[in-house]
């Protein structure tokens, strides 16, 4: 069927320059019968007949100056510059097929679209195909606006009827002789007629009726939280269901009703009955349509009852909650993609401003407003004083924003807060006391998590889940974030809020100790994604320390999160934290200790080994007054890193050996081959090339053995690195290969930028200069993303590679070679950088 329920209409994607504008008379043409005549007639003869009706039809309407504006499956759709024009043409169509074994209904609109250079826009171009849909084979339906242009002569009038767009009565006329079974517009309807067309939800509209029309769902229910559109869509698919239900589809208002009992009474007086509504509908085929059940949830049972007693009733509820009765089916309704709430935000927008304008803003409101219909539509109502930049800087708090919904709208919908908080107003003392906790949860949260911040359980949460104010996915309960900004206002009009906060920051810090000891063996991949999970969690839990001047507990949680953030490319956030860690509590404490350790590293990646030296010192210094051999070590470790990059790779071995010594002495297996693996690499460095390989050969064995999939990596980088010292870049790829595999399955982009680093070193190594700039400019860029820096001694060997692409390239080519490199994905980089 020909309607599109959003966005322009264009002719394959191509931007038009021949289509009609102004005053535009629409033809719509579609094929009655299309599947049964094709089983009929055979494939073959139906493709010649198909053939012939194309031909005849084109034939027509280049007659008479039509333009082609598009084509669906055997269906046509041509814009005329004039309305008696199109009528002559599709007379002439008409007559040419009546002998012929296809069939072809025709409906015909005028109005005035807006030509944009996508292709038309505006309800006329649906108008026109809702009228097309409701004829017949061999029958020209002409709308009454076109009927005013051409003159009614030969046209037969066939009264007003509604179409399924839900418009207003259209007066409808039938140009030509003959009879036809009634049209299939709507008819025994009180649907309700909306002020706007119905834009996107193609999918969710189509998945609806498909439910619908099965014969084993009598009852479905549109489930989802205030301002997603239940009403609408369900609006929408009643009006696609009503040919099947000829005794009538009848909407039942329930936002104005409190008392449960009321419900059963209000649809008898719909449908006039007065005998009863079971016994008015009895067996014939009817479809009820209860809009906002949530707060008569109570009347379940008795319509229940009802549909148990008439075998023809089939209903569709829209509510914040499921009925919970036997037979129910459950739709959620999402909120709109991301296409959809941008052509909603941008039709609505230019209703009160026809000039506003598409740019990144848009995507960024939309986004901010979790595509949530109601939200955008009043987001958009401010368009008429304020750019999108500013309705998107104003976002920054949503809810105050949000207001001045159309005053025909009913009140719960002329503000997002009054939306949600008619969902809040359902909840007993006890859900509403739950809703405010679950605001302190960023990103959403575990089952454990949410039970043990709010001091609550399953069938807590569950219920919020059935009313809509709360959404699971993944074993992960979430809220929108309209919602949930609504949730912390209540929260903090709770009494409440500090010690929910206190309880939140507890938790994650616990948590963050406990994946931080799960980094470096087998369970490094598990708990990294975990920690990824609870990533915004952890900066709340931070942000919460930070307020309350609690220095101690800050710099606790960042040395816990150091390695996380190290390995998954959070550079930036790990030094801004690690630098109020150090200011906030100057206490010689363990933790301070383990920040100041992160610290050095991060001196490093900043190219300043003197202050790394010194923190590292400072970090040793405390952890042997505290008594904590294995945060010496790792001090000394980390004074190593700092004497390479001074420059001394001879002082960096001889304190990577102490180190070894110290983690072997304390039975920390995981960090002895994290010593080691740095050890080879200082040897590497200081020249012994042999040397470097025996050390990264063993530990990669220890590593495989333990399971540590970083330090086998780290390995078979090193190891890849030494072929291509040695003269064999073709062996340094074998190894390449597998350490990229590991870093890409860790998701650490740190790891895979030093994989592009040294596939460039063998691309320069077998000739190919330009490729291996390419790969240094890509591996540069990953870096820039994710906030990382490469350290001295690395930049050193990266350099002598660079050298001679500068010298054979030229600074000039190097420069363009880099660039290009930059553009390219990661993936398309690797396997260019592997390709023998």
């Amino acid at each position: 069927m020909w309607v599109r329920l959003g966005g322009p209409w264009a002719h394959h994607g191509r931007v038009r320059r021949d289509l009609p504008s102004g005053t535009v008379t629409f033809l719509f043409t579609d094929i009655e019968g299309s599947t049964r005549l094709l089983h009929e007639s055979g494939a073959a003869a139906y493709a010649e007949a198909l053939a012939d009706h194309r031909r005849i039809l084109r034939a027509a309407f280049d007659a008479h100056g039509g333009v082609e504006v598009d084509t669906q499956g055997d269906a046509f759709f041509i814009a005329f510059q004039s309305a008696p024009e199109a009528l002559e043409a599709a007379r002439e169509a008409r007559e040419a097929l009546a002998h012929g074994p296809i069939r072809v209904r025709i409906g015909i609109h005028t109005g005035t679209p807006l030509l944009v250079e996508e292709g038309y826009v505006g309800v006329d171009v649906n108008r026109a195909a809702r009228i097309a849909a409701c004829g017949h084979g061999g029958q020209v339906l002409v709308s009454a606006a076109t009927a005013a242009l051409a003159g009614t002569g030969g046209m037969r009038d066939l009264g007003e009827h509604r179409l399924k767009d839900l418009s207003a009565p259209e007066r409808i006329y039938q140009f030509g002789v003959g009879d036809f079974p009634p049209l299939r517009s709507l008819h025994q309807t009180n649907l309700p007629i909306p002020s706007t067309p119905f834009l996107g939800r193609e999918k969710e509209l189509a998945d609806v009726v498909a439910l619908s029309a099965r014969a084993d769902v009598r009852l479905l229910t549109l489930t989802g939280p205030g301002g997603t559109g239940k009403s609408r869509l369900a609006a929408q698919a009643a009006a696609e269901l009503a040919p099947r239900y000829p005794d009538g589809v009848w909407w039942v208002p329930l936002a104005a009703l409190r008392d449960p009992e009321l419900v059963i009474d209000s649809a008898a007086r719909i449908l006039g009955a007065n005998a009863g509504l079971a016994e008015h509908i009895g067996d014939r085929p009817t479809l009820l349509v209860f809009d906002n059940f949530e707060q008569v949830v109570g009347a379940a049972t008795e319509v229940a009852a009802v549909l148990a007693a008439c075998p023809g009733l089939d209903l569709l509820v829209t509510s914040r909650e499921p009925l919970r009765i036997s037979g129910e089916h459950e739709y959620p309704v999402p909120t709109l993609a991301h296409d959809e709430g941008v052509s909603l935000f941008l039709a609505r927008a230019r209703a009160v401003d026809p000039d506003f304008p598409l740019d990144d803003a848009v995507a960024g409101i939309c986004r901010r407003l979790d595509y949530l219909p109601l939200a955008l539509e009043l987001a958009a109502a401010r368009a008429k004083v304020l750019s999108s930049g500013q309705i998107l800087q104003r976002l920054e708090k949503r809810l105050p924003l949000l207001t001045g919904g159309a005053r025909d709208l009913p009140a719960r919908q002329q503000t997002l807060r009054a939306a949600i908080e008619w969902s809040h107003d359902l909840l007993t003392p006890a859900e509403q006391r739950l809703f405010a906790r679950l605001a302190v949860f960023r990103g959403g949260c575990t089952l454990e998590d949410a039970e043990a911040v709010t001091e609550n359980d399953l069938d807590g949460l569950s219920s919020l889940v059935d009313k809509s104010l709360l959404r699971r996915r993944d074993e992960r309960f979430w809220m929108l974030e309209t919602i949930r900004e609504y949730a912390t206002e209540r929260l903090e009009l709770s009494g409440d809020a500090d010690e929910t906060r206190r309880r939140h920051a507890t938790r994650f810090l616990a948590l963050a100790e406990e994946g931080e000891r799960h980094l470096g063996g087998r369970e490094t991949t598990g708990w990294l994604d975990r920690l990824d999970l609870e990533h915004d969690n952890f900066r709340a839990a931070l942000d919460r320390f930070e307020d309350l001047g609690d220095g101690r507990s800050a710099t606790r949680l960042t040395g816990a999160l150091f390695t996380f953030w190290f390995m998954r490319g959070h550079g930036a956030e790990a030094r801004r934290r690690a630098s109020y860690a150090l200011s906030a509590d100057t206490d010689p404490t363990a933790e301070r200790a383990k920040v100041l350790n992160a610290a050095a590293g991060l001196a490093l990646d900043a190219a300043d080994p003197a202050s790394a030296m010194v923190h590292a010192a400072e970090a040793q210094r405390i952890f042997r007054e505290v008594g904590d051999p294995a945060g010496a070590a790792y001090a000394t470790l980390r004074s190593a890193q700092a004497a390479l990059d001074a420059g001394d790779p001879a002082a960096a071995c001889v304190l990577a050996e102490q180190s070894v010594t110290l983690f072997r002495d304390i039975g920390d297996a995981d960090r002895v081959r994290l010593a080691i693996h740095e050890l080879g690499w200082m040897t590497l460095c200081a020249g012994d090339i042999a040397g470097a390989r025996t050390i990264h050969e063993q530990n990669l064995e220890r590593a495989r053995e333990a399971g540590d999939r970083q330090v086998e990596s780290a390995s078979l980088q090193q190891l890849g690195l030494i072929e291509i010292f040695d003269g064999s870049p073709l062996d340094g790829l074998a190894s390449l290969e597998k350490s990229y595999e590991i870093d890409r399955a860790l998701a650490y982009p740190f790891g895979i930028s030093f994989d592009l680093d040294y596939l460039a070193a063998a691309a320069a190594a077998r000739g190919r200069l330009e490729l291996a700039a390419q790969l240094f400019g890509r591996a540069e860029a990953l870096r820039s993303e994710v906030g990382a820096r490469i350290r001295l001694a690395d930049a050193a060997i990266n350099e002598r590679t660079l050298a001679v692409i500068r010298e054979r390239l030229g600074e000039e080519g190097l420069r363009a070679a880099w660039e290009a490199g930059r553009s390219l994905s990661v993936d398309e980089a690797i396997a260019l950088g592997l390709a023998r």
